[in-house]
């Protein structure tokens, strides 16, 4: 749990300190702030179902993070936008981790 509250302290400091991030840079936060939500909401549903590691968790939370920014730029690389499909791929599991949380917390 300690990890978790790093995230939320972090997330506090970044709406309190307002950072800047150039256009060029953008996409690249933009994938990691969506893997960060991947990776945390992953977090929470191992912790529900009792199964959390902070080892795992951190690990994760860094991986997912560099895989994706590191698929974008190659793909920008060879001139091939794959901030979609890494989008997509994320927010299907986003989406089953929240539906996994929401049958833990409220039952079926």
């Amino acid at each position: 749990m300690l990890a978790l509250l790093g995230l939320l302290v972090g997330a506090i400091i970044a709406i309190v300190v307002h950072p800047t991030v150039s256009q060029e840079m953008s996409r690249y936060v933009a994938l990691a702030v969506v893997a960060a939500i991947d990776s945390s909401l992953g977090g929470v549903r191992a912790y529900l179902e009792h199964t959390f590691n902070e080892r795992i968790f951190v690990l994760a939370f860094l991986s997912n993070a560099a895989v994706a920014i590191a698929l974008v730029w190659v793909g920008d690389q060879l001139n091939a936008d794959l901030t979609t499909a890494i989008v997509v791929v994320l927010g299907v599991r986003i989406f089953q981790n929240v539906a996994a949380i929401r049958r833990r917390v409220f039952g079926g």
